[in-house]
This record gives structure tokens, sequence and C-alpha cells, in this order.
């Protein structure tokens, strides 16, 4: 075997990394943006619709049912592709949603009670309003049950259409929308939990409650490998799946049994690695450098610095890390491409629009989220019960209670849950939740852009 050539600088590269390094650079550059993710989520929903409407039509429907199934002895799933990634990929969703509000809740925006309670007021406002007008206008029948589908928020196109604006607004009010966002999430969770789950097997929900225990002790355990949460957050999906609940809630519940807490705090762990260093380094002049490969001593001194470095590391933030990006732009995006293809009809559009399901979408999602949340937010910062975030206006808070009627994500979500067997009042859900989000985003933007100056100030418009 050919001897192999030492680096001049101590650094090995195989034959092709650095080509593929130049390669990679740029696309990681550009996936890092933080508009990506909704540019994406955008062209996915535009090419479901050109799908839904084209020659394509029959093929797009015909693998969105195709039945898929899995089996473990006598364990077995059987879904359409369509509802392994609504009930299945989007559990992933979830799962970093509920990573997200942990981290927020424990140092986060909502850690400290003086900055949380104007993103928590006006996410509940931003709810209860858009849930009431939709409601006014459907009080019964099949339709009323889409009460929830204009309470939510879909993050990725909001914090998006928020970042093209990163010049003109103040990063504070960047992070007062994400906070809203995540509470507003968690109480389209717990909406769903309670009021779209038809019935209840109570064998299978006393097991996944058993299962969401053991998580815990996991936790209390101070189990950090990943491996055990993730095999026993699957059985919690599948004990889901099988009491009525929506199994997608597993993803949650797995993300709050993430210990969120390092073995070592910074200074242990800075001692700690002194002594290891030291100790490589004897043994690296005792052994006379060579090869890590044949160089036993100086193996195990490098195990243990590898062990130690995942002890300092939050296993939360590291899973956060992890699959943020995954989700961001592979799951919601497939979730849009099954789920945003709408047949349109032109010669019936106008009566669609009119319909009473689409009409207290719109509403919902464009007056109800305006309504909800700025006037939440002038309540309760009119009498001192909260302030605005540094450097923002009420004004610029206004604008982004119009960008919040952005509902995409979640809002078909809910509408999915809430109209499966019914092809008719879906479709009108569909076409209310993608008019009013357009017409929430374009509004929200025009509104930010008018309100902020180019540093962020508030405008002199």
């Amino acid at each position: 075997m050919k001897k192999q050539k030492k680096s001049k600088t101590g650094v090995y590269h195989a034959p092709w990394e650095k080509s593929f390094d130049k390669l990679l650079t740029p696309f990681e550059e550009f996936i890092h943006r933080q508009t990506t993710s909704g540019l994406l989520l955008m062209g996915t929903a535009i090419v479901a619709l050109f799908l839904a409407n084209s020659s394509f039509s029959s093929s797009y429907a015909h693998v969105l049912h195709m039945p898929v199934s899995f089996s473990l002895g006598e364990w077995s799933v059987n879904m359409s592709l369509h509802h392994w990634i609504n009930d299945g990929l989007m559990a992933l969703f979830f799962f970093v949603v509920g990573l997200e509000l942990k981290r927020e809740i424990l140092v986060g925006e909502l850690a400290s009670i003086r900055n949380a309670i104007l993103p928590i007021t006006a996410a509940i406002g931003g709810m209860v309003v858009p849930a009431l007008i939709y409601f006014a206008i459907n009080p019964e029948g099949e339709a009323s049950i889409g009460w929830g589908i204009p309470m939510a928020t879909d993050i990725a196109f909001a914090i998006g259409a928020l970042a093209l604006l990163a010049s003109r607004v103040p990063k504070a009010l960047i992070t007062f929308l994400v906070a809203l966002a995540i509470v507003d999430d968690l109480g389209a969770v717990l909406v769903i939990a309670i009021f779209y789950t038809d019935t209840i097997s109570w064998v299978p929900l006393i097991a996944g409650a058993g299962l969401f225990a053991v998580l815990i002790a996991f936790n209390l355990f101070g189990i950090r490998k990943t491996l055990p949460y993730f095999t026993v957050a699957v059985l919690l999906w599948y004990a889901l799946l099988l009491s009525g609940i929506h199994p997608t809630l597993a993803g949650i519940l797995g993300a709050m049994s993430v210990p969120a807490r390092p073995k070592y705090d910074p200074s242990r762990f800075s001692e700690h690695i002194g002594k290891l260093m030291k100790n490589f380094d004897a043994t690296r002049h005792n052994h006379c450098g060579g090869s890590i490969m044949t160089n036993e001593p100086m193996s195990a001194v490098v195990h243990k610095l590898e062990y130690s470095v995942d002890s300092v590391g939050v296993p939360l933030m590291r899973l956060e890390h992890a699959w943020h990006m995954p989700v961001a732009y592979a799951v919601i995006p497939i979730f849009a491409l099954a789920n945003a293809g709408i047949a349109i009809n032109f010669s019936s559009l106008g009566e669609t629009i009119m319909h009473p399901v689409t009409l207290g979408i719109i509403f919902g999602l464009i007056f109800g989220k305006f309504i909800g949340i700025a006037g939440v937010s002038w309540l309760m910062l009119k009498p001192g019960l909260a302030e605005l975030p540094k450097n923002t206006s009420f004004s610029q808070i206004a604008g982004v209670s119009l960008l919040a009627g952005i509902g995409f994500t979640m809002s078909i979500f809910v509408a999915q849950l809430g109209f499966f067997d019914n092809a008719e009042l879906l479709l009108m859900a569909k076409t209310g939740i993608l008019a009013g989000s357009l017409l929430s985003g374009v509004a929200g933007f025009i509104w930010l852009y008018l309100a902020s100056g180019p540093t962020g100030e508030e405008g002199k418009h």
C-alpha cells in the first residue's frame, strides 16, 4: 500500500475534498439565507397549483393516493402517501416547533415575563378574533368546524417576508414575530388536540402516556444520546395514531422531553479540556507523534475529548440545529406540494370566493389577525401593562399583525383535519387560505416598508 504523503499544514484533504468544498460553499451560503425557506415554500405551492390545473392532475392525484404500508411482525401501518406526509412527516415539523418553543420558554423571549407578555397576549388575540370572525360567518353546519383554520401563522412565510425588510426594520421586531408565531403554533397544537379529535381509544392513549413518561424518565436519568428518545418517540407516534389523537403531537411531546441542560458548565468544561489536552500533548511527544490510528493512548484521549464536547453541548440546541434545515427545506415544501394543489375552475371562481367558508378564512386571516394582534397590543401598551420591543413603533407592530395573517402551512393542516371527508369545503378552505395569506403578506410588506426607514426607524411617510 502506498504511504500517505504528510501534509505540510497538518491538515489532510481527501483527493476531491477541496473541489467539493468550492462547489458546496455557495450552496451552503444560499440555503442559510433567511428568505430561502419562504421562497422555497412559495415555489412548491406554485408547482402544486400547476400540477393540479394541468394535464398532470390525474397523475398528481394518483401519486398522492398511492398506498404505502410498513409492517413489523403483526404490527402494520397502512396509509396513502398523502396521509404519510400529513400524519408522519409533519411530526418532524412539530418536533422542531416543540424544540423552538422549549428554548424560547427557557432562555428566549418567553423566558422573561416582561418580554413575553406582549407577544403572548398578542398571539392569543390573533387566535381568538380570527376564530370569532369565521364562526360569525359560518355559525352552523359542517362549515362551522373550520373556525380553527384562520387562527394559525406560518412562521416560514412570515419571517421570510419580514427578512426581506431586514435593512428597514429593527431586529427586535423580527424577534417579536418569532415569539408571537411560536405561541401561535402552541395554540394551534392545543386546538388540534382538543377540538379536532373525533374518537379516542383509551388503551393506546394510556400506552402513549406511559411512553411519554419513559421519555421524561430518560431526561431525569440524564440520558443525552438521541437514539433512545427517537425510538420511544416513534412508538409514541404509533400509539397516538391508534388512539385517535393526531399523531403529529408526538413531535411536540418528544421535543418537550429532550434535555435542555449540558452535563458540564463552561468553567468545568474548560478545566477538563485543559487536562485532556495536556495528556494529548504528552502522549504525542512520548510516542513521537505518528498517526492517531497507530497510537492507541492518543486515540483514547481523542475519544474522551469527543465525549467531553458532547457533554458541554445542549441536546435540545443540537437537535434543533440538526433538524431545522431538513424540516425547513424538505418537510414543509413536501407538505406544500402535497396539499396546495387546488383545481381552479375559473368559470365558478367568483362563486368559490364568495362561499362563506372562503370568506370566513380570508376575513379571519386579514382582518382577524390585524384586529386581534394590533388591538390586544394597543390594549396592553396603553395602560403600561407591556412595553414595545426595543427601537420599534406601534405602527410596525400593526404591520407585523398583517404579516401574521399568512397562515399557509398550519392553516392547511387544520383544514385537512376539519374537512377531511368533505372535498367541496376543503377546496373552499384552501382557496381562502391561499387568497388570505397572499393578501395579508402583500399588505404587511407594503405597510412595514412605508412605516420603517432605511435603518429600521419609524418612517416619516
